[in-house]
């Protein structure tokens, strides 16, 4: 029996090269027509195929539930960061104490899921900017940083949307962004290199000149553990 091949012979030898015209999300326009129980249950039949054309016997008690473990997670969880209506509300507040230096968000726990192979990206993203008049209340960074995160990403688009978000919410270009993460497709798979980690960085305003983008980075290098 013939296999059809649904994309081009060269599609998957560049897979690796993170290419990307901008920085949004490459969406469908209908997107959003399936509802999320729709759309589990599709991907529900698509997990259950792969392990059955793997061999895996589906009668079997420790994975008959796997399907629909997959895609209830692939909706609600891995990639609940696609859908617009679960973006954070991120209200900003009068910096009325006039604080006018930068205030630096580090090591937000991050988890994303690289597009190429669907494995994790597992690491830690540094935010920070200067306030123009308005302060975003601290853990309304983090959500930011999750929900960008919740997606299939690259790690260079999924830097800039952090911190082009945080610049329409603030007002301000006056933001940074660093993030230093493991990515299990090379850690894993490939080339097996267990020690590596991707660092990314996009400064906006007055983190582009050497001063400030050395500051924060200074930040960022502080000993904040307080478990001792």
């Amino acid at each position: 029996m013939k296999i059809k091949n649904l994309i081009p012979d060269n599609t998957a030898d560049t897979g690796e090269d993170h290419f990307s015209t901008n920085a949004e999300t490459p969406l469908r326009s209908d997107a959003f027509e399936k509802s999320d129980d729709e759309k589990i249950l599709i991907i529900q039949e698509h997990v259950l195929g792969i392990l059955e054309t793997l061999g895996m016997d589906l009668m079997d008690d420790s994975i008959k539930g796997t399907p629909l473990r997959v895609a209830k997670m692939y909706v609600k969880e891995n990639f609940g960061g696609l859908h617009p209506d679960k973006k954070p509300k991120a209200s900003t507040f009068k910096n009325s104490y006039k604080y006018g230096e930068m205030l630096v968000e580090k090591n937000i726990t991050l988890y994303s899921t690289c597009e190429h192979h669907l494995l994790p990206i597992v690491g830690k993203a540094h935010v920070a900017y200067v306030s123009n008049g308005s302060v975003v209340g601290l853990s309304k960074m983090n959500r930011i940083v999750d929900y960008y995160a919740k997606r299939p990403q690259v790690q260079e688009r999924l830097t800039l949307q952090i911190v082009q978000e945080l610049q329409k919410v603030l007002g301000t270009p006056d933001v940074a962004c660093v993030i230093d993460a493991k990515h299990l497709c090379v850690n894993s798979r490939g080339i097996s290199d267990i020690s590596s980690s991707t660092v990314t960085s996009e400064y906006g305003g007055v983190f582009q000149t050497e001063d400030k983008k050395r500051e924060f980075l200074d930040y960022i290098k502080l000993d904040t553990d307080f478990n001792e």
